[in-house]
């Protein structure tokens, strides 16, 4: 009776032991792994935001991350911390000018830690000038067709309201409401963002007047107008006539670069 106490007591004791060497790489292997590395996203110049993306990691959940921005050689060799820049933004300064900068991620969960770099972003260049404008025409650099700040447009050159479009296309006599979006450039050829647009139905009340918009990256802005009592003008009024307006924030609305237009657009009161 005693040896077969003594042959269980063995058994259980070697399958407690199996149990704890077959656990132990399991923990292991729960440790955080990278399954691809983190990446930097952002323009390398000086001013400009980087972004860190910490990549994908396996291991057992949740996973948290540590951010260490490092400065390297043109190259991307050579690397050192940069003290205090932990976040998973870092703004370029004057003295990466000429580096290279990488991000080391730490990724960490209950069963450990484990530490991944990304590749190097390209070569730091100078930030881009303040003085764009060419004193000669007052276009900015860059080549036509490009979009350009509204700040950056001086006199002689000017704005101009290159298009526009109305949502729906026709104002039939049920219209209570419309759209339209208005196109900014310049006389260099360039769109134009930043620029206040004002419109307005002539003669007034036929339809309400918007805020002055703000071209966006592409130079377009969308203004929106609800039907008033003074629509329609006539029983048969065919067009609905429009003064457009673009200016420079700050600058009189009758001088500086200020461009005005009148456009039309069709209305169908019957059928």
């Amino acid at each position: 009776m005693k040896r077969q106490i003594s042959v269980v007591i063995v058994v259980i004791a070697a399958a407690v032991v199996a149990a704890v060497a077959l656990g132990a790489p399991s923990k292991l292997a729960a440790k955080p792994s990278n399954a691809s590395p983190p990446t930097i996203s952002g323009s390398a110049q000086v001013g400009s935001t980087l972004t860190a993306d910490h990549g994908n990691w396996n291991g057992s959940q949740p996973i948290s991350y540590q951010y260490q921005w490092r400065r390297c050689d043109g190259n991307g060799g050579s690397c050192s911390d940069i003290s205090g820049q932990t976040d998973k933004t870092y703004v370029l300064k004057p003295v990466d000018q000429g580096n290279a900068l990488r991000v080391r991620v730490v990724a960490l969960n209950t069963d450990g830690s484990t530490g991944a770099t990304s590749v190097p972003t390209a070569k730091v260049t100078a930030a881009a000038s303040t003085t764009s404008t060419s004193s000669s025409n007052g276009c900015p650099s860059g080549a036509a067709g490009s979009t350009v700040a509204v700040a950056d447009v001086a006199p002689p050159a000017r704005l101009q309201v290159n298009s526009f479009a109305p949502t729906p296309g026709v104002i039939l006599g049920s219209t209570q409401s419309y759209t339209i979006q208005v196109k900014v450039g310049d006389t260099c050829g360039q769109s134009v963002s930043g620029a206040l647009v004002y419109a307005t139905a002539v003669p007034f009340h036929q339809f309400s007047i918007p805020a002055e918009g703000t071209t966006g990256s592409d130079g377009s802005v969308t203004l929106s107008f609800s039907r008033e009592s003074g629509f329609p003008a006539t029983a048969k009024q065919q067009l609905l006539v429009m003064f457009i307006r673009a200016r420079k924030p700050g600058d009189n609305v009758l001088a500086g670069i200020t461009t005005s237009r009148l456009v039309s657009v069709p209305v169908r009161l019957h059928g």
